[in-house]
């Protein structure tokens, strides 16, 4: 009983630190810029241009993940 504990305490863990996250989850521009691996004037810029949906409450802006994950295109195949 004790090693099934552990094993899902260790599962817990990972799901935790996996970075997994629903695809609605919004996301500050600090996260998404990170998660794109991008400047933030890039993350501007897209957003400006359309690339990207921003989301805003006040003078915070936020970023759909799903959104993000859908203006990511193949280059090649």
């Amino acid at each position: 009983m004790k090693n099934i504990t552990t094993i899902r305490d260790i599962l817990n863990q990972q799901e935790l630190h996996s970075g997994s996250q629903e695809p609605d989850t919004l996301m500050t521009r600090k996260e998404t810029v990170e998660y794109l691996k991008i400047d933030s004037s890039t993350l501007w810029s897209w957003t400006k241009k359309g690339k990207i949906k921003c989301y805003g409450i006040g003078n915070r802006r936020y970023y759909k993940r799903s959104d993000i994950d859908k203006a990511l295109i193949i280059l090649k195949q």
